[in-house]
């Protein structure tokens, strides 16, 4: 017996029901969206799309591969710690529950973040990204699961059916409002490798985004 197809939506969509226009016919005056990235239906707040269409014509923006920086002074070089922001865990001391890769993951998506603006571009024109993940050091396998505590804080942090931000946690913190409101759902993979190119990283991400109607790439 086949499985169902899984009913499916265009963030087109979703974006219409976020700002509260569900069921109203769009202005042909207006460009369409340079990218459609494909969301489950039923799903108020999904993590990644399934996929996206780029428009043709579309300008395109790829990223290097980009990890944390070097931000805590207290902490010896080439290690893990070294890559977790002191300005925003002082002392590089880590709250309970968040772990190392979390925190490189925060560090590392500010820094696509400056590189994005620095293009003329923003976190909600990112349409895929990439990640490789190596385990911190005595630990079996990669943190996937502090590594999306901390994509949350950046990315997906919108409810689609009401627009409301979503509340995410940071380790074992009460959910709080996230650094970075962004309703974007780019695609997504994230896998572990055996190391990365710079010692004490845990956490590297390239990014694909697209320049919006009116936005000349640079």
């Amino acid at each position: 017996m086949r499985r169902p197809v899984p009913a499916l939506i265009t963030l087109s969509v979703a974006a219409a029901l976020v700002t509260g226009c569900a069921g109203g016919a769009p202005d042909p005056a207006e460009p369409g969206p340079p990218a459609l990235p494909v969301l489950e239906a039923g799903e108020a707040n999904p993590m990644i799309a399934e996929g996206v269409s780029v428009v043709a014509g579309a300008s395109l923006y790829k990223s290097s591969g980009l990890g944390p920086s070097a931000a805590n002074p207290a902490a010896a070089d080439g290690t893990p710690q070294a890559y977790v922001d002191a300005g925003q865990f002082p002392g590089g001391t880590l709250p309970a529950g968040v772990s190392v890769t979390e925190a490189q993951g925060m560090n590392a998506l500010a820094r696509i973040k400056e590189n994005l603006e620095a293009r003329g571009l923003r976190l909600d024109d990112v349409t895929s990204m990439r990640v490789f993940l190596d385990n911190a050091p005595g630990t079996a396998r990669a943190d996937y699961a502090g590594w999306n505590r901390a994509y949350r804080q950046y990315f997906a942090n919108t409810d689609l059916t009401t627009g409301e931000t979503v509340l995410v946690p940071t380790g074992t913190a009460a959910p709080a409002a996230p650094l970075v409101r962004n309703p974007a759902r780019p695609s997504r993979f994230a896998l572990e490798v055996a190391s990365l190119p710079v010692p004490g990283w845990l956490v590297e991400v390239e990014v694909d985004a697209v320049y919006p109607p009116g936005v000349t790439p640079r």
